[in-house]
């Protein structure tokens, strides 16, 4: 089996992009599938059920220091995607990831290195390099 490689999806995504390939087609399309992307979680927990959402606001408490801050913070769901959901969230966020390479494409920027630039802010930042 093939390794996988992020310069290879993109250069595989730049081969087969014919149509959108202007940058307000790949914006918005990029929007889209951002949208759909959020749909498919959305209903998870509104068709489905196989989540349930518990949103309310973060407490965070004074006498924890910011290192143990996610310790007590929520992430406002319960239950697991089942197999049908998964499978959907899964073909948006690759919808997604297609149109980020896509822009990436159109400005002759490498996901890969883009990635490994970040991980190093992660490294050197860590929790303190907040998005």
């Amino acid at each position: 089996m093939k390794t996988f490689s992020l310069n290879t999806f993109q250069e595989q995504v730049d081969d087969v992009l014919i149509r959108h390939r202007s940058i307000l087609d790949i914006l918005t399309k990029l929007q889209e599938s951002n949208a759909k992307m959020n749909r498919a979680v959305a209903k998870s927990a509104t068709s489905c059920g196989c989540i349930t959402l518990h949103v309310k606001k973060q407490e965070i408490l004074e006498e924890v220091s910011y290192s143990e801050l996610k310790g007590y913070m929520s992430d406002h769901t319960s239950g697991a995607l089942c197999d049908v959901c998964r499978e959907k969230v899964e073909q948006e966020i690759a919808t997604n990831l297609f149109y980020v390479s896509a822009l990436c494409n159109l400005f002759n920027i490498n996901v890969e290195g883009v990635l490994q630039n970040h991980q190093g802010q992660l490294k050197t930042l860590g929790k303190y390099g907040l998005l």
